[in-house]
């Protein structure tokens, strides 16, 4: 399975983590956040960010999501990427992350699209549906 680390601002990741969980029931395996203040340098983060990322990937490699690219969280996110195993996608939202959770057993390809749709699509007109 392919494990989830998101790097957000603040507490955004964590409230996408407590979100997950109560529409899943449950607190998936293999998924952690962490949260980003203003005072925080990010290369003081990095080690931390390298330990995060190691508890949730157990092998099969891990989807970094984070909220705002450009942003703090995201330039940290790219200092760990690799490709093909350790990827990352900008922008994530219930939606992508619920998404995300569903298809991580399914391979870093499909996972990226399906996780990316998924952010995508979850954002609707309600009154145009």
């Amino acid at each position: 399975m392919i494990g989830i680390l998101l790097i957000t601002h603040g507490s955004y990741g964590e409230a996408l983590v407590q979100n997950a969980c109560h529409v899943l029931n449950k607190r998936p395996p293999q998924l952690n956040q962490l949260g980003l203040s203003a005072q925080d340098d990010p290369l003081d983060l990095l080690p931390l960010a390298h330990q995060l990322l190691g508890l949730v990937d157990a092998g099969e490699g891990a989807l970094i999501m984070t909220d705002l690219f450009g942003a703090t969280p995201a330039n940290l996110a790219l200092k760990l990427l690799e490709p093909g195993r350790v990827e990352g996608l900008t922008g994530v939202n219930l939606p992508m992350l619920l998404r995300a959770l569903n298809y991580r057993d399914k391979g870093m390809a499909t996972l990226l699209v399906r996780a990316r749709d998924g952010g995508r699509d979850g954002i609707l007109n309600m009154l145009d549906r």
